[in-house]
């Protein structure tokens, strides 16, 4: 008889995955595989990530990482820019290619007159005199191919050619406008050209599982993951959630005790953890997920309570005065409340260490 996991022992499996259940020592690039990567869409967001789930992290850690190349901040999964470890990103890019190209239909009539193995060779030559922005690698194309839309060469190069932007000394990694290079440049080392689906699983589900594969392509962005689940069938776990659904999970992974305890945590904006899942129950219920989202598309910050994200929270900086906003979705008891009024005097002295005055305020519970 399959065995039947609760929404709490789905949640407990996947923060054990996601270090988020005790902070871990971890090197960084190893944290940011088993991890799945971190969304990156804003350089500064994965340094949080990073904070709540490594003991004794230090932004110059990351800043390491991404200065000694063993982490590549990229275009990836469902074709938004990610922190991954230099390994998977050599050896999954090719993966994600089928995603990659179904985004480009966003282009619409705008990607008339787009010849892929031109513009390919075109950004290959233009980038290989040293890394360039893309302001600059559209400019050039546009006088390639005069007669294309410049915003469509520039989405097709970042979304054809692997690349990897070229991190510096700002104080999260990057400037707000950053160059990009070539990939196997950067990385000395060959992108795989060889599609590995199977490989892409068995990192989701290390990341976290248990999970079905209408998760495993929500996180991805790519349809094979049922085809690669079912063949590898054989050397997996199978449990079934408590509607009914399918759930594949490795073997060895952790499925700790549905009532583990889990501190508060604070994870920032556009973490993956709220997005890695089809059925995201696991992490927030139903009735919040619209307040996850604003009307441009921005993922918000979340505070876990007892595992579960029970508000949102955001930094305001005025001169030398830090304020951590806690919106909670309902009220907040005492012991919430304690917790996280902890936790965040530590986020506010990790993200705000030049603030002379740290303040947490809990303001009234979060409406849509």
């Amino acid at each position: 008889m399959t065995e039947i996991l609760s929404l709490r022992a789905l949640n407990r499996a996947t923060l054990a995955r996601q270090m988020l259940l005790a902070r871990e020592t971890v090197p960084v690039a190893g944290a940011v595989e088993r991890l799945g990567g971190l969304q990156a869409q804003e350089p500064k967001p994965p340094f949080l990530g990073l904070w709540s789930r490594l003991e004794g992290f230090h932004a110059r850690d990351l800043h390491a990482a991404l200065h000694d190349r063993s982490v590549v901040r990229a275009t990836s999964l469902r074709g938004t820019l990610h922190l991954m470890s230099a390994r998977d990103y050599a050896a999954l890019r090719t993966t994600l290619q089928p995603m990659l190209d179904g985004a480009l239909k966003v282009l619409g009539d705008r990607a008339a007159g787009l010849d892929r193995p031109a513009v390919l060779e075109a950004a290959r030559r233009h980038l290989a005199d040293g890394p360039r922005t893309f302001n600059e690698i559209r400019a050039l194309l546009q006088e390639d191919f005069p007669e294309v839309n410049d915003r469509a060469l520039g989405y097709a190069v970042r979304m054809w050619l692997p690349l990897t932007m070229v991190p510096t000394d700002d104080r999260w990694g990057f400037p707000r406008t950053a160059s990009f290079t070539l990939a196997d440049t950067w990385l000395d080392t060959p992108i795989s050209d060889v599609p590995n689906d199977e490989a892409l699983v068995l990192r989701y589900l290390a990341a976290f599982g248990p999970a079905t594969a209408a998760d495993a392509q929500t996180w991805s962005g790519l349809a094979a993951c049922g085809a690669a689940l079912e063949r590898l069938r054989p050397k997996l776990r199978t449990f079934q959630d408590e509607r009914g659904r399918e759930l594949f999970d490795l073997p060895e992974a952790p499925r700790p005790d549905e009532d583990m305890p889990v501190p508060a945590r604070f994870l920032p904006e556009f973490d993956n953890l709220v997005l890695a899942h089809a059925d995201r129950r696991r992490i927030i219920a139903d009735a919040y997920r619209p307040l996850l989202t604003t009307k441009n598309l921005r993922v918000r910050a979340v505070f876990l309570w007892d595992g579960f994200a029970a508000g949102l929270w955001e930094l305001e900086r005025k001169r030398k005065t830090a304020t951590l906003w806690l919106r909670p979705f309902e009220p907040l008891t005492r012991a919430a409340v304690t917790a996280l009024t902890s936790e965040g005097e530590s986020l506010l002295r990790f993200a705000e260490p030049d603030a002379t005055d740290q303040q947490i305020e809990v303001a009234a519970p979060a409406e849509g």
